[in-house]
């Protein structure tokens, strides 16, 4: 962990659970009501759609909004290479072909463009390869765009598992979890609104501020299943689960007890799952009644080689149906 002063403090807000801010010198972020309004209210829902045709995004968006959706997953893909010999960590063989040809959108870039065209509608990366990134740039778009669309982003972040990722963006691939860390690190800093410096074992950042800040901290979510993920998800504000075939309650074991080590099991803290489980009212109380705040649902099989050829008005009338079946019962 790299040096720093970076400091925190403890706030409280309306007898919800106690959590430490960010602060540098007497200044930094509060707890706003919106931030910790959700830990009080039953399970919410998100919108899960990618690699499909690129002009489907902004409707999709204003649907899931309009039928009551909480938020909407934004993907990250850098680059498809020729050759690898890495395999996907969410099929069953670790088939990665599906992906080869399909459209992603940079995120940021996708994720400004969607908030100007909702305005409750929240968007939560799913989830953004934070190691092969600047921390600072990071930083830089990430409380640009809080700013832009009212602090509806949720920086979802994780290591990629492809080697090609880091050799085409110039970062090495070993270490890439405590590089990941110092990222973190920085990013809470220079989101904090004041001034910040970080002197760790892979950046050095000299006492500076970003401006604007966002008015509320931006909840940091930790995808992956590894041992390190889910510790690493028991320090910051969530975890982020991936589907595929490890069993849900083990995970949230692990991912409980690590937040009992860590000292942060009285935190508020998110858990978005991918779940059979949150297609039915009596699934999503199960879920609820695991910790889970957060439920992603997705109406097709995203492991398909070629492109989606789902009409952009059947993936609006599906995802309205789960609206008015199970999101409105669910929530009565």
């Amino acid at each position: 962990m790299g040096l720093n002063r970076f400091r925190t403090k403890t706030s409280w807000s309306s007898g919800l659970s106690r959590q430490k801010l960010p602060t540098c010198d007497g200044g930094g972020q509060t707890v706003d009501a919106n931030w910790n309004a959700f830990y009080d209210r039953t399970v919410r829902f998100t919108y899960a759609e990618a690699m499909t045709d690129p002009s489907y995004y902004i409707p999709l968006a204003q649907a899931a909004e309009a039928a009551g959706y909480h938020a909407m997953t934004i993907p990250d893909s850098i680059a498809y290479p020729f050759e690898s010999d890495a395999k996907y960590p969410y099929t069953p063989d670790g088939n990665r072909e599906f992906l080869d040809g399909k459209s992603f959108i940079e995120t940021f870039i996708i994720t400004a463009a969607l908030g100007a065209v909702t305005s409750k509608l929240h968007f939560n990366f799913f989830v953004l390869k934070l190691p092969i990134r600047p921390p600072a740039l990071v930083a830089k778009q990430a409380g640009s765009l809080a700013a832009l669309i009212g602090n509806r982003v949720g920086l979802g972040v994780g290591t990629s598992p492809w080697p090609e990722d880091y050799e085409i963006m110039g970062v090495p691939f070993a270490k890439r979890g405590k590089r990941m860390d110092e990222c973190i690190d920085i990013i809470r800093g220079l989101t904090s609104g004041d001034y910040f410096e970080y002197h760790g074992e892979f950046f050095d950042i000299p006492k500076i501020k970003m401006t604007p800040a966002p008015t509320e901290p931006i909840p940091i979510l930790i995808g992956g299943h590894a041992d390190a993920a889910l510790r690493r998800a028991a320090r910051n504000d969530g975890w982020m689960h991936g589907g595929g075939n490890e069993d849900l309650d083990e995970l949230l074991a692990k991912l409980n007890r690590y937040r009992d080590e860590e000292g942060t099991a009285d935190k508020p803290f998110q858990i978005h799952v991918i779940s059979v489980d949150g297609f039915t009212v009596d699934g999503v109380k199960r879920l609820e009644d695991k910790g889970v705040t957060d439920v992603i649902v997705g109406f097709r099989i995203p492991y398909i080689v070629g492109p989606d050829t789902e009409p952009l008005d059947s993936k609006i009338r599906n995802l309205e149906w789960f609206a008015e079946n199970v999101i409105a019962k669910a929530n009565q």
